[in-house]
């Protein structure tokens, strides 16, 4: 997606991402802890998808859609942090303005299969507390495979419209971003053409794909929390919380940024608010998601245990 100068197109070849920092004194400090904290994320998120493929016990859904989201988290911190990374060592923060589209559509790709994967892991739970016995017909491979394909479609026509729209503006002025990775937002606030109609596709599709979604979300576990409650054991009840409490926090954490990030868009400069944003999304949440899901998990303990078990006796 080259682009092109003259009135129909941009001026701009390419894009200057000012980065997390911009003392050159601090730039290695940061080149080491978001090299750690990627495979940190990398290194945990395997480690789950690979409990999930050794431990018989945990081939259900909730830990299928669990395996794929650790495989989006993994897509989600690679789309960003190692082209940040790469800018560090080679201490060029300029970005073709194909690569920054590139990257904003294999972002918003993977952000919004997580959107649909989180509905669909809420739903799962729904069934399996609030429909036991229809639970093995209602989420049976087949559906666990078509929720999944379906999610990744979706995402792709959100993603492929985003960048399309984009690729329609005029960037004539400055070509100086204040962030770590191209964004919606942020190339928003460079364009010298009319961005309302970009903007509304962004709250219409945004609504269709985190709104309708957060309302599934809302809906089944009001469903469950009736139905824990009805549940005369103290330990029942305790586990139905502590399965559904950990899938909560992940959907509190990733909602709640993607609305700050992206339901902004009147504020004329980027802040570096934004970055915090950012960081959240693309490191801390995709990072800390191997940590809620397996600290009050025994099942996903014993898996763990087992895989790192069996890679020190292969050592």
């Amino acid at each position: 997606m080259e682009p092109e100068s003259g009135v129909n197109g941009t001026a701009i070849a390419e894009f200057i991402l000012l980065g997390l920092v911009e003392s050159p004194g601090l730039q290695p400090v940061v080149f080491v802890v978001f090299f750690v904290a990627y495979l940190v994320t990398v290194g945990g998120n395997l480690s789950i998808l690979a409990a999930i493929l050794v431990e018989p016990k945990l081939h259900t859904p909730m830990y299928f859609f669990l395996g794929n989201l650790s495989v989006l988290d993994v897509g989600c911190i690679s789309v960003t942090i190692p082209s940040m990374l790469g800018r560090l060592v080679s201490h060029k923060r300029t970005v073709p303005y194909g690569a920054c589209l590139t990257q904003l559509f294999f972002f918003h790709q993977l952000a919004g299969v997580d959107c649909f994967l989180l509905t669909a892991m809420a739903y799962d739970r729904f069934l399996a507390i609030c429909r036991p016995l229809t639970y093995s017909a209602c989420m049976n491979h087949t559906v666990q495979r078509m929720l999944v394909a379906v999610s990744w479609v979706c995402a792709f026509t959100n993603a492929l419209t985003h960048t399309v729209a984009i690729s329609t503006l005029n960037f004539c002025g400055p070509n100086v971003i204040n962030h770590f990775y191209c964004d919606l937002p942020q190339l928003f606030q460079l364009s010298c053409s009319n961005i309302q109609l970009n903007e509304l596709l962004l709250f219409g599709l945004g609504v269709l794909m985190a709104g309708a979604p957060v309302i599934l979300i809302v809906t089944s576990y009001t469903h469950v929390a009736i139905a824990v409650l009805r549940i005369r054991s103290a330990e029942g009840r305790k586990k139905a919380f502590s399965t559904c409490g950990s899938h909560l926090t992940v959907v509190g954490i990733f909602y709640g940024t993607d609305v700050f990030s992206y339901m902004r868009l009147g504020s004329v400069e980027a802040s570096d608010k934004d970055k915090g944003i950012g960081i959240l999304n693309t490191v801390i949440s995709p990072m800390l998601n191997p940590l809620i899901y397996s600290l009050r998990n025994p099942d996903v303990q014993c898996a763990l245990r087992r895989v790192l078990t069996r890679k020190q006796a292969m050592v």
